[in-house]
């Protein structure tokens, strides 16, 4: 057995059910499982480690539902910088077809790294192509090095541009392999119980690159191991029109004839949703994981994320690809998605005491989206919250410092609105991922070094 007590947090931000902020507060860890939660002084006194966050603010770890990892290696593309998605993606997917298992390893652990600097303790990634030998096991072994939780989503694609798709025919698949791997995916690696490190997804890529049967197909395999199911859905005006005029449906509508919509069902992005597709996800218990930064990148509009939130839907929070967001920081994407819901908000006329229309999102339900909201997106019940039960995932911060100075009337709401900083301390299952202010799980010189290097490799050969 070991032991952890966390203690003498400046404010402790539990985000359980109470949503309590505890001054002064801690709580004890037991090989990997928070078991006491309160004020320091109700706490035990004696563990086999001992960390006092005086200065601190300690919050749930953050969960980020939607990225695909080795885009990190395409940040700021010169010709896929001021494009629409569409025109991103026929850019992207020729260096994308150069890359290996290699590449796929060494970008998984730099996007965690980055997460888990900026609180993130939980990452769902999105993983659809797969040239060159490479799998969803290098990115699955590579993540157990950084020790983040992974929920690994087995992406695919098999409508190519021959069959009426969009990405080009070198990097699609054929439909009865990608179910074969999905099938051999879920029995090696997927765990389902409490504390688990690695879940797998379904994930066929999105209605422009996969076909209707293996959309079904994947759902009938995903609902008989039991596992979830993960698309991009509505991100664009060119997808809708894209569904319309090759399956005669809208994005939300297509999904229901394919049986894609229910409580093991999240979609990316949903920018593109009127009031009754936003009531079917409710009803349906369908999630959406936000992607305010990538949504602003490509021009592809702004999600309706409260008027979701107010009817029920289950949000969490995403910063999608490190391509069409060049960065993987989880806590400056609640920042964004604050700050775009009020941009929003402003353009429907809307003000925080309005008696009519849509509010001004706060701070805390931003902070609530990335941390209980992504946890109930991912079905992950044993995450989210700072409670007795619950894993011991959570991140620090010392609010003693520059970025805060003047902003510590509300410690809570200073962390979403003042500029994102790097986390303090990281923590997942009760170990150290981030601590004081430096990673303890990899070398991040060496790191940098070898991701930048795969980079430039792989741009090059496309260039010349």
């Amino acid at each position: 057995m070991s032991t952890l007590l966390v203690r003498h947090a400046q404010l402790l931000v539990t985000m359980d059910d109470h949503r309590r902020e505890i001054h002064d507060g801690g709580f004890f860890i037991r090989d990997g499982f928070i078991e006491q939660v309160g004020y320091s002084s109700e706490l035990p006194t004696a563990a086999d480690e001992i960390l006092d966050l005086h200065d601190h603010i300690v919050l749930p770890g953050l969960i980020n539902t939607h990225h695909h990892f080795y885009q990190t290696l395409t940040r700021v593309v010169p010709a896929a910088q001021n494009v629409n998605l569409f025109h991103w993606l026929k850019t992207l997917y020729p260096i994308w077809a150069s890359m290996n298992s290699d590449d796929i390893r060494i970008s998984t652990k730099t996007a965690l790294v980055e997460l888990a600097l900026s609180g993130c303790t939980t990452a769902s990634d999105h993983l659809y192509i797969f040239p060159n030998g490479a799998c969803l096991d290098d990115e699955i072994e590579a993540a157990g090095e950084v020790g983040l939780r992974l929920h690994a989503s087995r992406g695919s694609m098999s409508l190519g541009e021959s069959k009426g798709g969009l990405p080009p025919d070198s990097v699609v698949e054929e439909e009865a392999f990608i179910l074969q791997d999905s099938q051999r995916l879920i029995e090696t690696y997927h765990d389902p119980n409490p504390g688990s490190m690695v879940q797998v997804v379904l994930a066929p890529c999105s209605p422009f690159s996969v076909t209707p049967e293996l959309m079904r197909q994947s759902a009938s395999l995903a609902r008989e191991y039991g596992v979830q199911l993960h698309t991009h859905l509505a991100e664009t005006q060119d997808e809708e029109v894209f569904c319309l005029e090759k399956f005669g449906y809208r994005p939300v509508a297509y999904m229901d004839q394919l049986n894609w919509l229910g409580e093991d069902v999240w979609f990316a992005h949903s920018v593109h949703v009127n009031e009754s597709e936003i009531t079917t996800y409710a009803q349906t218990g369908s999630g959406v994981a936000h992607c305010p930064t990538s949504n602003m990148r490509l021009a592809s509009g702004i999600a309706p994320v409260l008027e979701m939130l107010q009817a029920g839907v289950k949000v969490g929070l995403g910063v999608d690809g490190s391509a069409s967001n060049d960065g993987s920081n989880l806590l400056e994407e609640a920042r964004q998605a604050m700050l775009v819901s009020r941009v929003r908000s402003g353009l429907l006329g809307a003000s925080l005491s309005s008696e009519k229309g849509m509010p001004l999102m706060t701070a805390r339900q931003a902070l609530e989206i990335a941390t209980r909201g992504s946890a109930t997106v991912l079905g992950r019940q044993d995450l989210g919250a700072i409670e007795a039960g619950k894993c011991a995932d959570f991140f620090a911060i010392n609010l003693n410092r520059l970025d805060y100075a003047g902003g510590l009337h509300d410690p809570l709401s200073a962390v979403i609105f003042c500029a994102p900083v790097r986390a303090d301390y990281t923590v997942v299952g009760g170990k150290f991922i981030v601590k004081e202010g430096h990673l303890v799980t990899l070398e991040l010189s060496e790191l940098l070094e070898a991701h930048n290097l795969r980079a430039k490799r792989l741009v090059e050969r496309v260039a010349q």
